[in-house]
């Protein structure tokens, strides 16, 4: 009788969690991590995306900045319950306000728009979603409903969670391998490189993963709180604890004008000082019944906790003076401040973009050395199974493709008209064909080729884009370079390395491939065999 196999230990067994929790998932988790690594200056994508509205050094008075945004809505919504008025910072030189459409019932949306600090008035550049797109695709992705995509991105990050507790137990060198990189190696390279790029930001990428689930908590665990807070009150009085965002209440149907906003933001920097002012939120605007609550900035802060004055909208008087929370609530929002970063300094937030970088080339290289693993057992390396093929298109699409579709997105910006209806939204449709493009065009070429010619064509449309920004806005790089407009600098300049970056992994990949480990065995057998007939005939 042959002998049993001895068991599987648990390295092993973690081994294979590990392979296919990041497999399995790995094509999503890269998207996730790319898109809100660029969302970490979201802002600033934003203002390159709006080269129309001049940036100003000077930071206009947060009071008066209110105070002409709610004129302005006073006549662009009169009968919307609910107003939302974010004010300008240091990293974005617009207000930015909502409105919630529908009335008090029956079915209800939101419409937004952006103004300009110093006349309250829309702003008259272009339509664009900005860097808020990247921000919300990240965690919700587009074309499926929101509850739907933030489903997806739990389910994902659990599976990242998962992979990132089995590597650490299969690895029991890793700290070791941090320090070895053997270049050129094939399938070592690409494992050297996983464990390197893990080990680096390994802290970063188990907080980012389990603090983005936290940010999401309560729709991915409702039983505690439906169990705990049954009435309505207490529902209304959980959700102040976690969020300044205050639910119109009944109207009393007495007309009465709303009160100046600029006086309250005045009381509420008096209250805090240098803490800034982050926006105003108006609810019943000419009734009685008109609450106006003023919020604080989360920059300087490690705690998104909401922290806000509320006043009564009809007569000025300080309601309520919300500025701090319960320990469970400040816990979450120490956990989503460390999450979204909106805390940092510039050096922190670049910190908090380099390493999720590194954390979105550990699931890239991950996934491409699932298939140079495996390429050197098929037996036909020109027709693969079906199961090799996919992975690897899917590895094109998403590895070389987003960065197409990314950048597509930025041309879109460029050369759509701008009277085109429903612009930011086609800016979005662009950057989806983009990548449904670079699906079809991996399913069509040989795998090598593909990889080329889409890393290839990212490098021109990445080089390419500073350059047409010459011709097509009044910011060209030497202007912004002349002005010390930091914004427009960095960001063309990061398209450059991004560049390239593409560039060199395109060169990479057109360098022939080595034999394969098959191959390499076959002709070292074959090398024995002839060295051992000439030493016989000698």
């Amino acid at each position: 009788m042959s002998p049993e196999p001895a068991p599987r230990g648990l390295r092993q067994t973690m081994s294979d969690l590990h392979l296919w929790a990041g497999l399995l998932v790995g094509w999503v988790l890269y998207a996730m991590f790319l898109t809100g690594s660029v969302s970490y200056f979201k802002e600033e994508i934003s203002q390159w995306m709006r080269p129309e509205v001049p940036q100003s050094s000077e930071r206009p008075d947060p009071a008066l900045v209110a105070q002409r945004v709610v004129d302005t809505l006073q006549t662009l919504a009169p009968n919307s319950p609910q107003w939302g008025v974010t004010l300008p910072s240091e990293r974005d030189n617009t207000a930015s306000a909502f409105w919630r459409t529908g009335g008090t019932g029956g079915r209800r949306g939101f419409e937004n728009a952006h103004f300009d600090p110093a006349t309250g008035l829309k702003v008259a550049g272009r339509e664009t979603l900005g860097g808020d797109f990247f921000y919300r695709f990240h965690f919700q992705f587009h074309y499926l409903p929101a509850l739907w995509g933030r489903w997806i991105a739990g389910v994902c990050a659990m599976a990242m969670l998962v992979a990132i507790v089995s590597g650490v137990i299969t690895h029991k060198k890793i700290f070791v391998d941090f320090f070895t990189f053997r270049w050129g190696k094939g399938q070592r390279s690409w494992l050297d490189a996983h464990n390197a790029l893990s080990v680096l930001g390994l802290p970063f990428h188990a907080m980012i993963t389990y603090t983005g689930l936290v940010t999401l908590m309560a729709l991915y665990m409702p039983f505690g709180e439906q169990a705990a807070f049954r009435s309505p009150a207490e529902r209304q009085a959980l959700s102040r604890e976690l969020n300044a965002f205050i639910q119109p209440g009944r109207p009393s149907g007495q007309a009465v004008a709303l009160a100046p906003v600029q006086d309250m933001v005045r009381q509420a920097q008096a209250r805090w000082g240098d803490a800034p002012v982050r926006g105003v939120v108006v609810t019943l605007n000419g009734d009685a019944a008109a609450r106006v609550a003023v919020t604080r900035g989360e920059a300087g802060r490690g705690s998104v906790s909401p922290q806000y004055l509320l006043f009564d909208g009809s007569t000025g008087a300080l309601l309520e003076a919300r500025e701090q929370v319960g320990p469970a609530a400040e816990t979450r929002g120490v956990m989503v401040a460390l999450h979204v970063g909106r805390f940092s300094d510039p050096l922190t937030r670049w910190l908090y973009f380099i390493v999720s970088l590194a954390g979105t080339a550990m699931v890239g290289t991950g996934l491409v050395m699932w298939t140079v693993k495996r390429r050197g057992r098929l037996a036909r390396p020109d027709r693969p199974h079906i199961g090799f093929w996919l992975v690897e298109r899917l590895n094109i699409a998403t590895l070389a493709g987003l960065s197409i579709a990314m950048t597509a997105y930025l041309w879109g910006n460029r050369l759509l008209p701008l009277e085109l209806p429903d612009r930011a939204q086609w800016e979005v449709h662009l950057f989806f064909a983009a990548w449904a493009l670079s699906l079809l065009h991996a399913a069509l070429r040989p795998g090598r080729r593909a990889w080329v010619e889409q890393l290839g064509l990212a490098t021109a449309l990445l080089a390419a884009l500073p350059l047409w920004n010459l011709f097509a806005t009044h910011r060209p790089l030497w202007r912004s370079v002349a002005e010390g407009d930091w914004v427009f600098i960095g960001i063309e300049l990061m398209l450059w390395v991004f560049a390239a970056l593409h560039a060199m992994l395109a060169i990479r990949c057109a360098r022939p491939l080595g034999p394969s480990p098959t191959q390499r065995s076959t002709d070292r057998a074959a090398h024995t065999a002839r060295t051992s007939r000439v030493q016989e005939a000698s």
